[in-house]
């Protein structure tokens, strides 16, 4: 196959720019191609409530922004700039709820200082983590480095993160513990994957994300997410790379100037566009992935800072509000159950004193969302403030604008997003086995030089532009017998 046809990349997500990277570097033509009329897919930056005002649309904090393997090689942290705190995440409770006089858990990146006002679950806490920080390269190989059915590079932080999984996974999960700001804490963290807890899935995502907040720390992007898939796409022009923006892919046929097609889709947008092509058995196997629970989004704008009870809260960008892991579980419950619960979890981003330069003076933008049934077209805003509320009196009387985006709004904003999943498929550890499909290479489909790149595939969701790194590295060494080149600002 020769390399004049190039490759055409459909969707200008973080995947499917990763994938057009990485194949622009080994030296294809490559064409991306974008429904939309910006760049981005879940890492976009605009306003939404008032001119002027950024909110990120979807994604706001980057766990993985400095950690994986593909955003390292690309040296990402050197294209743009991050604020890093020491706090990387909060956890307020109610009065003694948090063990003594404390008010709210705090995530810092240094393990000891957490574990120092954690009190009397302080050393449980270290002892969860510690074994996971000393591997952590091993720990986000293994969770992150591609299909999961391969072997490890490190088994002993395979094992370690596997077993702490099963633990805070079980109905065990609060064994090593006696009060409920550590537990509370990991569970704020666990929730980011939206299913039931406890589940090992669950676990498993909040183990590798609490990790990574005592290592590398939780990013804020300065200039908001959308500056992240703007570097991409500066280095895929930089190496020859075009990008079709209001370019809707309806048909697999449209590409056929291309040898290589890679798809940014959800496997179920695959079939739509591609059906004709792949064979029925494996499109009955993509048909037979689950899609999940949603997300319903509230974006504020304050007239100042929330007034958190406890002010330790302001140091940190993301906030997980639900209070003790017992709530937090008892709502996302509601929600598998096809329920909006009356104090929901709410995932907060707090960014203007991370990145104070990017809106207004006295303009705070307050990213939020929650999780719904799947398909919800409620307005949650009641049920957010309330929630912000019991742990900041007096945000209320701050607001001075917000916008609500339902599940059925943003299954509208992002084909990928079906009622509002923005995961593109449930994240359980059938689907983390199999994402789609049981394979060493579940990024190649049987159909010749057609690749799905997206959360759809290993190892899931997240800013992270592995799953479009791992099908770009696929097609090259199938395709076209190249190696995966250099990725680096300096090459």
């Amino acid at each position: 196959m020769t390399r004049s046809r190039g490759a055409a990349v459909v969707g200008a997500g973080p995947n499917g720019l990763a994938a057009a990277v990485t194949l622009a570097r080994a030296g294809l033509p490559v064409t991306v191609f974008e429904a939309a009329e910006s760049i981005g897919g879940g890492a976009r930056t605009d306003e939404a409530v008032e001119p002027g005002v950024l909110h990120d649309v979807c994604s706001a904090i980057h766990p993985m922004a400095l950690a994986t393997g593909f955003f390292r090689a690309f040296e990402l942290e050197r294209r743009m700039g991050f604020a890093i705190p020491e706090a990387s995440y909060a956890n307020p409770l109610d009065g003694a709820a948090g063990g003594g006089a404390a008010r709210a858990a705090v995530a810092y990146r240094s393990l000891d200082r957490t574990a120092e006002e954690l009190g009397r679950d302080g050393a449980a806490y270290a002892r969860l983590y510690r074994p996971l920080l000393s591997r952590l390269e091993g720990v986000v190989d293994f969770a992150l480095g591609g299909s999961m059915l391969r072997w490890p590079g490190d088994p002993v932080a395979a094992a370690a993160t596997g077993l702490r999984a099963l633990e805070q996974g079980s109905p065990l999960w609060n064994l090593r513990f006696r009060e409920s700001a550590a537990p509370a804490l990991i569970s704020g963290v666990a929730a980011h994957s939206v299913g039931r807890m406890p589940g090992v899935a669950a676990a498993a995502v909040g183990t590798v994300l609490g990790a990574l907040g005592h290592a590398s720390g939780w990013p804020v992007p300065i200039g908001g997410s959308r500056a992240i898939t703007d570097a991409l796409a500066a280095d895929l022009l930089a190496h020859g790379g075009r990008v079709e923006t209001s370019r809707a892919i309806t048909d697999v046929r449209e590409l056929d100037g291309f040898s290589v097609k890679l798809f940014d889709t959800s496997a179920r947008g695959l079939v739509r566009i591609a059906g004709s092509v792949l064979p029925a058995r494996y499109r009955r196997a993509l048909g037979r992935l689950r899609y999940g629970d949603a997300a319903a989004k509230v974006d504020f704008v304050l007239d100042g800072p929330i007034p958190w009870s406890d002010g330790r809260v302001s140091a940190a960008p993301t906030v997980h509000l639900g209070g003790s892991r017992a709530e937090v579980a008892a709502a996302e419950l509601e929600v598998a159950r096809g329920r909006h619960p009356e104090w929901p979890y709410v995932l907060l981003a707090q960014t203007a004193d991370f990145d104070p330069d990017r809106n207004p003076a006295g303009a705070n933008a307050v990213w939020s969302y929650t999780h719904v049934p799947r398909g919800s077209a409620r307005d949650v805003s009641a049920a957010v403030i309330a929630q912000i509320e019991r742990f900041a009196p007096g945000f209320r009387d701050r607001v001075r604008g917000y916008r609500v985006t339902t599940a059925a709004q943003l299954a509208g904003y992002n084909r990928n997003y079906h009622g509002g999943d923005f995961c593109a498929g449930a994240v359980t550890v059938r689907q983390l086995l199999a994402r789609p499909v049981a394979a060493a290479d579940p990024w190649r489909t049987p159909a010749k030089g057609i690749y799905l790149c997206s959360s759809s595939t290993s190892p899931g969701p997240g800013v992270h532009g592995l799953s479009g790194w791992y099908a770009a590295r696929s097609a090259l060494r199938r395709e076209y017998g190249l190696p995966s080149p250099e990725l680096g600002a300096g090459q």
